[in-house]
């Protein structure tokens, strides 16, 4: 038997629910995929890779 002072939720409650444009779930961008994420140095080396590609990739 349960105590009739505890109130459990019901589906039919209403409930106020914020779905206003500015409500963010998840950020654009996690701190896992930066370049400090991964260990990297902020700027990379992104000219040297693209100097330095083989000539069949032209």
């Amino acid at each position: 038997m349960t105590d009739p002072a505890i109130r459990t939720p019901r589906d039919d409650d209403d409930r106020v629910v914020d779905l206003s444009d500015d409500f963010v779930v998840l950020p654009e961008q996690t701190s896992d995929d930066t370049d400090r994420g991964w260990g990297e140095r902020p700027g990379g080396n992104d000219d040297w890779l693209l100097a330095e590609r083989p000539p069949h990739w032209s």
